[in-house]
């Protein structure tokens, strides 16, 4: 093999881009070459690991001599064609003149986040650690947590560009087999040029990819990811993101918190309900206001339908745009506080929620009772976060609903929502289960929770290949 001229091929194919690095020893006829990226590979290492002692070596030049040479745990023979892909993937391609074999070091070694408690999940009690962007550590922190011969890492790589890692976790012998072999068989038709984040997937690989609907589930913190897989799931772990995704997926998950299981099971149970009493509220709350003071006003009481009638007499707007105009507003703060540095972000929160709500009250251009039920309704939002952008999006239909047709509007609205998520399915998975079909075992750990060695079954609501959990 000509080194030279094929380090040159490579560095070609890689469009002589400013982070392609190769050095060539060449001792008694016999050439070495070295081909890497400098901006993925750690020059301390390279050095100390594969170039001192190859370039020291006194004796004759040979594919297994320099193979022993190297200090490195990952060493592996690869085919020509493989080269550029390696290199790409941050490994020290070697190549010999005097043979066609070629290894591939891999030392790759770059700046990543330390696992810390993620900011979308803190907890009272119970694990911190959160998943990171780099997959080699999310596989570590599932590991620590498994010390089992039945925790299965697969490698996938989906995107034509990016070639994106996707690694499947589940537990041999629990995992439905069949969910697997789906998971695999709809990456592998996915036909697209990059995925830079584990949230690519969920469109691609949900049943329903144009639905309102949240259909896959996704964790930053490996103790529930871990229960998940338990419970037979399976994660899908895709670098460069610190969301694992878990699939089946069912709507009650998000009614769960990793800290229900590290409080009393009673306390738990009684914050569910809250949780489901804040989604109602968050819904249907803004919607049920304007229709009862549009339509149904003779059902409040006299001194509450006083003081609504004081309090809007001299605002220039209808209800409803009073109450969209606030619903806007809301929506706007909470995009730019989202945006903005941490410090412009609390001035800017000060001034729309006390300046701006303050004096639009005053200047009679809102009224007191609307901002209060429009707060109350985005504060409930926040019970069940990761529900988060569907809950807002339902917010303002039902807030159409009401203004347009009244409790009559709000009601046969939450009959179809309901009777259209009753409709889904996530890989064979009642997306309302265990409620629809009702499955009793399920509900050990559905709005009611029971303590753990009650739990003796995995969830019926998905299959599963082992139904018993004590062994």
């Amino acid at each position: 093999m000509e080194i030279k001229e094929f380090i040159k091929q490579v560095s070609e194919k890689l469009h002589n881009s400013i982070d392609i690095a190769s050095r060539v020893i060449e001792k008694n006829g016999v050439q070495i070459g070295f081909v890497y990226l400098k901006s993925m590979t750690d020059n301390s290492i390279f050095s100390d690991a594969i170039f001192e002692p190859v370039s020291t070596f006194e004796g004759e030049f040979s594919f297994g001599a320099i193979k022993n040479l190297i200090q490195a745990n990952d060493v592996s023979e690869i085919k020509e064609e493989e080269v550029v892909d390696k290199v790409l993937k941050g490994v020290v391609v070697v190549l010999f003149s005097n043979s066609e074999k070629i290894l591939a070091v891999d030392i790759l070694n770059f700046l990543t986040r330390t696992p810390s408690e993620p900011p979308t999940s803190p907890v009272i009690m119970g694990p911190r650690e959160g998943f990171t962007e780099d997959v080699k550590t999310n596989i570590t922190l599932l590991r620590r947590r498994f010390h089992s011969e039945d925790l299965v890492f697969e490698n996938e790589f989906v995107g034509s560009s990016t070639k994106t890692q996707v690694v499947l976790a589940y537990l041999d012998g629990v995992a439905d087999k069949k969910i697997v072999k789906e998971i695999k068989k709809r990456l592998s038709k996915i036909k697209i040029d990059g995925v830079v984040d584990s949230y690519y997937l969920i469109t691609l690989l949900s049943d329903r990819p144009n639905s309102i609907m949240k259909q896959i589930g996704g964790s930053e913190k490996p103790d529930i990811v871990a229960a998940k897989l338990l419970e037979g799931r399976i994660a899908l772990i895709v670098d460069n993101s610190p969301i694992v995704l878990t699939i089946p997926f069912v709507i009650l998950e998000d009614f769960q918190n990793s800290n229900d299981y590290y409080t009393n099971y009673i306390y738990s149970t009684f914050l569910r309900f809250i949780r489901l009493l804040g989604i109602f509220i968050a819904v249907t709350g803004p919607g049920v206001y304007i229709a009862l003071q549009l339509f149904h006003y003779n059902v409040l009481p006299l001194k509450y339908l006083i003081t609504i009638a004081d309090s809007t007499q001299q605002i220039p707007f209808t209800p409803f745009i009073e109450i969209l105009f606030i619903s806007l507003l809301f929506q706007i703060l909470y995009e730019v506080s989202l945006r903005l540095p941490s410090y412009l972000g609390l001035a800017t929160s000060i001034v729309g929620a006390l300046i701006l709500g303050d004096t639009g009250v005053k200047a009679g251009l809102i009224s007191p009772p609307s901002v209060i039920v429009v707060a109350i309704a985005k504060i409930a939002l926040y019970t069940v976060p990761e529900q988060g952008s569907q809950i807002t999006i339902f917010q303002f239909i039902f807030l159409i609903l009401g203004a347009s047709v009244g409790l009559l509007g709000v009601i046969g609205g939450a009959i179809y929502v309901i009777a259209y998520a009753n409709t889904i399915e996530n890989f064979g998975t009642p997306y309302l289960a265990p409620f629809s079909p009702f499955i009793f075992s399920d509900n050990k750990d559905g709005l009611l929770v029971v303590p753990v060695n009650d739990m003796t079954n995995r969830p019926k609501s998905f299959k599963n290949a082992k139904v018993e959990r004590k062994e």
